[in-house]
């Protein structure tokens, strides 16, 4: 069996803007609220944020009254997007790395084509879930999705 380990920075991202989406309407969420309804250490949170600095999917505000807020709609985040941010690649192989394979022996593999089905069905199938369908599944989606 083939497995795509997701590390725990990349849950706990995920989990940290499922959080967001669902807390935001009262403005910006502090780490430390995040972090007592996640169970997660505010220090590891703290860990995650500077993932997302460069990215259209977070916000940030200092001061009285600052925290975190999703820059877009929770419906226009994918979790494929916010594992390739937390992991890097989600390609099961290295030579999937980069388009196109970037392999002496890619014109040839007799295995390349599992391994590109299994990364298009990756993509596809963590690119199809935004966190406004996990946030609407309850509970993270649990109920219809493995994460």
């Amino acid at each position: 069996m083939i497995y795509v380990k997701i590390s725990t920075k990349g849950r706990y991202a995920l989990r940290m803007l499922i959080d967001l989406a669902g807390n935001q309407r009262d403005g910006y969420v502090s780490l430390r609220d995040i972090s007592e309804r996640q169970e997660i250490s505010k220090k590891y949170l703290e860990q995650i944020v500077p993932i997302f600095n460069n990215s259209d999917i977070l916000l940030t505000s200092r001061g009285f009254k600052g925290g975190y807020r999703l820059a877009k709609a929770p419906e226009d985040i994918t979790v494929g997007e916010v594992l390739r941010l937390t992991e890097g690649s989600l390609a099961p192989v290295a030579c999937l790395e980069h388009d196109p394979a970037q392999c002496d022996r890619s014109a040839f593999c007799p295995t390349l084509p599992v391994w590109k089905g299994l990364y298009d069905n990756i993509t596809t199938y963590l690119d199809g879930i935004t966190l406004q369908e996990l946030i609407d599944n309850g509970h993270g989606g649990a109920d219809n999705y493995i994460i």
